[in-house]
C-alpha cells in the first residue's frame, strides 16, 4: 500500500490539496467549539460590558469634542474590542495543542503544516463573527445606527472582520512564542482592556493627558475604529494627526503589515517546533 503525501512542490492539485486540508482542520476545530458555546459569550462579554457601562449608563456624562451621540460613538470601539477579545482564547487553544501533544500528532500526518494554523484561525473567525453579531444586536438596542448606505456599512463590518482575523494571528504568534498557558493568561487581558483605553475607542484622544495623546492617536486600534466610524457615518474625533485624517489608509497598511509579520513568523515557528 502506498500513501499519498503532500510535499508542497507545486504539482497539479497541490493548491486543492492544501485547501482540503485547511477545511478538514477547520471542521475538526468547529466540532470541538460546538461543545463550548460559552466561547461566543466570552468573546462578546467584555465589549458588551464596555458598551453598557459607558454607552448607556454614562452616555449623558461624556461629551464628544465634535458633538454627536455617544452611544453611536462608542459602538465602533465595542465592535473592535471583539477582535481583541479573540486573541486570548485562540492563543490558549494553540498553546494547549502544544502542551497536549496534538501538534506532534499533526506533524506526523501527511498534511501541510500551514493547514493546521489556517484551519484553526478560520474556525475561530466564525466564533469572532458570532460574537460581533451579538455585540451589533446590543448596539442597536442601545441606540447605535449607521448613517450611510448599505455598501459603506458592509465595508465597515468587513473591516472589523478583517481585524478579527488579523488579531487571531496575533494570538497564534503569542502561542507559538510563549507556549505557556499561564503566561498567556497574564498577557492577553492587557490586550483586551488596556489597548482600547489607549485608543479612541471610548474617549477622544484630545481629552487625554498630553503624554498619552500621541499613543492613542497612533494606536493601530484607533485607525480601525476611526475608519469604521467614517464608513458608518458615526461621530468621530479629529485632532489633525495623520491617522485621524487618513484612517482607512492607515488601517489597511497596518493590518496588512500585522498579518504578514504574524502569519510568517507563526508558521516558521510552528514548522520548527520540536525539531
Amino acid at each position: 500500500m502506498t500513501t499519498a503525501t503532500y510535499t508542497g512542490t507545486g504539482r497539479p492539485g497541490a493548491l486543492a490539496a492544501v485547501l482540503t486540508e485547511v477545511l478538514a482542520v477547520t471542521g475538526r476545530r468547529l466540532h470541538h467549539l460546538r461543545r463550548a458555546p460559552g466561547r461566543v459569550i466570552g468573546v462578546a462579554l467584555s465589549p458588551l460590558v464596555s458598551m453598557v457601562m459607558l454607552g448607556y449608563l454614562f452616555r449623558d456624562a461624556i461629551r464628544l469634542p465634535a458633538g454627536g451621540e455617544y452611544s453611536e460613538y462608542v459602538f465602533a470601539g465595542g465592535a473592535v474590542q471583539v477582535a481583541l477579545a479573540c486573541v486570548g482564547p485562540t492563543a490558549i487553544s494553540v498553546a494547549m495543542d502544544f502542551k497536549g501533544g496534538l501538534v506532534d500528532r499533526f506533524r506526523s500526518l501527511p498534511i501541510s503544516r500551514s493547514a493546521v494554523l489556517f484551519g484553526h484561525t478560520l474556525a475561530d473567525l466564525l466564533v469572532g463573527l458570532l460574537g460581533l453579531a451579538v455585540v451589533t444586536g446590543a448596539g442597536l438596542l442601545l441606540g447605535w445606527r449607521t448613517r450611510t448606505g448599505i455598501l459603506p456599512t458592509l465595508a465597515g463590518f468587513g473591516l472589523v472582520a478583517l481585524f478579527v482575523y488579523v488579531m487571531l494571528w496575533v494570538g497564534v504568534l503569542l502561542a507559538v512564542t510563549l507556549r505557556n498557558v499561564e503566561t498567556i493568561s497574564v498577557v492577553t487581558p492587557f490586550i483586551v482592556v488596556v489597548l482600547p483605553f489607549l485608543s479612541n475607542a471610548f474617549l477622544a484622544p484630545q481629552s487625554m493627558p498630553a503624554p498619552i495623546r500621541p499613543i492613542a492617536e497612533w494606536n493601530p486600534v484607533s485607525s480601525v475604529i476611526a475608519a469604521c466610524r467614517e464608513l458608518w457615518g458615526n461621530p468621530a474625533t479629529t485632532g489633525g494627526s495623520f491617522p485621524a485624517e487618513h484612517p482607512v489608509a492607515v488601517a489597511a497598511v497596518t493590518l496588512g503589515v500585522l498579518f504578514a509579520v504574524c502569519s510568517v513568523v507563526s508558521l516558521r515557528r510552528y514548522r520548527t517546533a520540536g525539531s
